[in-house]
This record gives structure tokens, C-alpha cells and sequence, in this order.
């Protein structure tokens, strides 16, 4: 049996010319049927006349081709006039006269090339027809065949004002579409940044330090074990990146995003890599504090990493202080330390801090202290959504 709800998805699936056929066929019934006699768009004023068997012909002529009105809207216009103008020299006057705003419409809507061409070709048209039924006793006057040609106009108009809409909603999207994936890049960027420069940085200043060990066997293999763990961690850390920025990943609930929980191994990570750090924290993260244990996370890590460039062996200092609807961050150093062997930083790291936690309407500030040093402070509401 077929599933009913499928049922509207399998026929927004179908060729749009199927879609169409169904709407075509209904406005030839309803011109056959003799209620609908003499109610259709008319010009000219003249009486109406019984139907005959070309009657039927004019009316297929009229209603069949808007079967094919998006498809190919010029010969669904054509098609249509020529039935039309069938019509009125016979002065059928049938129903099936409605066809031709509807065309008209459909054409201004969906016609992509010689637009301006066919609009002459079928004002050009619009004069012998007038000329005939005028020739045929009609009453209709001047003024009569210029308002119904301002009517026609208006159709066309119509259908114009909503291709310009679909346009202009097609631009909107296509903007969206680009600004997005800026936004996908620079996150990733970020991302990358933050994962890749804090483990890289951190095995570098391992190595150099390691270079000079080799006078003692046992430090030497424990610092070359740190590093090995910090390589492992780097690759943990990008695998697990990777998972999250996977569109097919199917599962978002197994991807790992490190949170203000694991502040304290990534204090020991540091201090592992020869820098000393005092770590302190006050109260404790909020149930609702979602984005902003993340951005806390990284501010802690980037200025850990910063700590280890360019101010290596400096005391260094991480406060975290957790409040009801906020998360204040600061990471300092006292300037006695001295850069490391490390490679120079792109200027992204403070940059992104920066825009994370403003993003989230918080407020971050990163310079020098007085007296020597350099700090970075952040005020990171809680409550936002991860």
C-alpha cells in the first residue's frame, strides 16, 4: 500500500509539466460544461454564439498548452493567443477565455530569453485581431480594445513583478548561502588554530627543552614522553574536530568539546611543557552554562599557549571564577620569562578570543600589565546555548 503522507513529497517530485496537466485539463471540463457558456474573458462586445466542433478545437487550443506554461512558456503564449483569438472571431466567448491572463502571467514569471521581442510580436497581434472583430460589428470602441490591452499588460506585469521576487529571494539566499559558509570556514579556522597551535606549541618548547637532557638519561625519556603525549593528545583532540565538522557524522551526542571541566589537565599539559602555572578557581559552572564553559575553555588555553611562545618560564597565572549568569576568566604573566623556540603567531589567536566572547555579548580585553607582563581578561555570560 502506498503511504498517503508520501504522498505530496512524490509529487513535488514529478516533471512540472505533470504537476500543470491536471490544471490545464480542469479549465477545458469547466469550458464544456454549459453553466460556464459565455463567462470567459472577452473583447469586442459581440454576441455570443452556440458551440460547434470547432468550439472543442478552440478550447484545447486554449487550455491544453498551460499544461506546459513553466516549461516553455513562450510556446504555452502562443498556443494560448492563437486559441484566444480563435475565440473571439468566432465569439465563442467560452470559459476557456481565462486562459490568457493566466499565460500571460506564467510567461512574464518564467520566460528567461527574447522577453522584449515577444512582447511587440504580441502587441504587433493585438491590432489585426481588434481590426477583425471591429469588421465583425463589434461595439466595443477604441477606448474599449485599449483598456483590455492594459489589462493584457497588467497579466504580463504580474508575472514579471514575481520573477523579480524569485530573483531577488534566489540573490537573498545565495547571499545567506555564501555568509554561512564564511562563518563554517572562519569557525573551522578557529578551531583548527586553537586545537593545533596550543599541542604544537607545546611539543616544540618540549623538544628544545629536551635537546638539552641529554646528560640525563631519566629526564630526557620523560621529557620525550611528554611530548609523545601531547602528539597523542593533538591527534585525540583533531579527531575529534574532525567528527564534528563531518556533515555524515551521525551521532552529535559522541563528539567531545572540551569544557571549563578539563581546565585542570590542560594546566598540567602546561606545566608538563616547562611553564610554571598557578591555577585557582572560584564557585562552579552552572547547569545552563553551555557556550560559555567552551569560550572559557579556549580563552584559558590560547593564553596558556601565548604564555609558552613568547613568555616561556614565566610565572604564570589562570584565575576562573564561575557566577550565577557569567564566567570571568584571567590569565597572566609576570614578564621574566623569555620567548620560546616556537613558531611566530598568525594573529588570529586574540582576534578569535575575541569575537568568541563578544559573540556571546561578553566583554574581552588582552595587554600589558604595569610593571611588566601581560594579561587577558574575559567576562563570558553563562546561559547560552551550546
Amino acid at each position: 500500500m502506498i503511504d498517503l503522507r508520501r504522498v505530496p513529497d512524490l509529487w513535488r517530485r514529478c516533471d512540472v509539466t505533470v504537476r500543470d496537466f491536471p490544471f490545464a485539463l480542469l479549465m477545458a471540463v469547466i469550458s464544456l460544461l454549459p453553466a460556464f457558456h459565455g463567462k470567459g474573458t472577452q473583447v469586442g462586445d459581440l454576441p455570443a454564439r452556440p458551440f460547434d466542433a470547432l468550439a472543442l478545437v478552440v478550447i484545447a487550443l486554449e487550455c491544453l498548452p498551460l499544461a506546459v506554461r513553466r516549461r516553455w512558456p513562450a510556446l504555452c503564449l502562443a498556443l494560448v493567443s492563437l486559441g484566444f483569438a480563435l475565440d473571439q472571431i468566432r465569439v465563442y466567448h467560452a470559459f476557456a477565455g481565462t486562459a490568457l491572463p493566466i499565460a500571460l502571467i506564467s510567461a512574464g514569471a518564467h520566460l528567461e530569453r527574447h522577453r522584449r521581442v515577444t512582447v511587440v510580436l504580441l502587441s504587433a497581434a493585438y491590432v489585426p485581431l481588434a481590426v477583425a472583430l471591429g469588421r465583425l460589428g463589434s461595439t466595443e470602441g477604441p477606448e474599449g480594445f485599449v483598456v483590455f490591452y492594459l489589462l493584457l499588460v497588467l497579466a504580463w506585469g504580474i508575472g514579471a513583478w514575481l520573477r523579480s521576487t524569485r530573483a531577488a529571494e534566489a540573490e537573498r539566499r545565495r547571499r545567506v548561502a555564501e555568509a554561512t559558509r564564511a562563518a563554517e570556514r572562519t569557525r573551522i579556522a578557529r578551531e583548527l588554530h586553537d586545537v593545533v597551535t596550543h599541542h604544537v606549541t607545546a611539543m616544540v618548547v618540549q623538544a628544545e627543552a629536551a635537546r638539552y637532557l641529554t646528560a640525563a638519561p631519566d629526564r630526557l625519556d620523560a621529557a620525550l614522553s611528554a611530548v609523545t603525549d601531547t602528539g597523542r593528545r593533538a591527534i585525540a583532540d583533531l579527531r575529534h574536530l574532525l567528527d564534528l565538522l563531518n556533515p555524515d557524522h551521525s551521532d552529535r551526542s559522541e563528539v567531545r568539546m572540551p569544557s571549563v571541566g578539563e581546565l585542570r589537565t590542560l594546566v598540567e599539559q602546561t606545566r608538563l611543557a616547562g611553564q610554571p602555572v598557578e591555577f585557582a578557581e572560584e564557585g562552579s559552572p552552572a547547569e545552563s552554562a553551555g557556550s560559555a564553559e567552551f569560550v572559557a575553555y579556549r580563552v584559558v588555553q590560547e593564553s596558556l599557549t601565548n604564555a609558552l611562545k613568547y613568555a616561556h618560564g614565566s610565572q604564570t597565572e589562570v584565575r576562573v571564577r564561575y557566577g550565577e549568569k557569567e564566567i570571568i576568566v584571567e590569565v597572566g604573566t609576570d614578564g621574566s620569562g623569555s620567548p620560546a623556540g616556537s613558531p611566530g603567531g598568525s594573529g588570529r589567536g586574540l582576534a578569535g578570543l575575541r569575537e568568541r566572547v563578544e559573540t556571546l555579548g561578553g566583554e574581552f580585553n588582552a595587554g600589558r600589565r604595569t610593571g611588566g607582563g601581560f594579561v587577558v581578561r574575559a567576562r563570558i555570560p553563562a546561559g547560552s546555548p551550546s
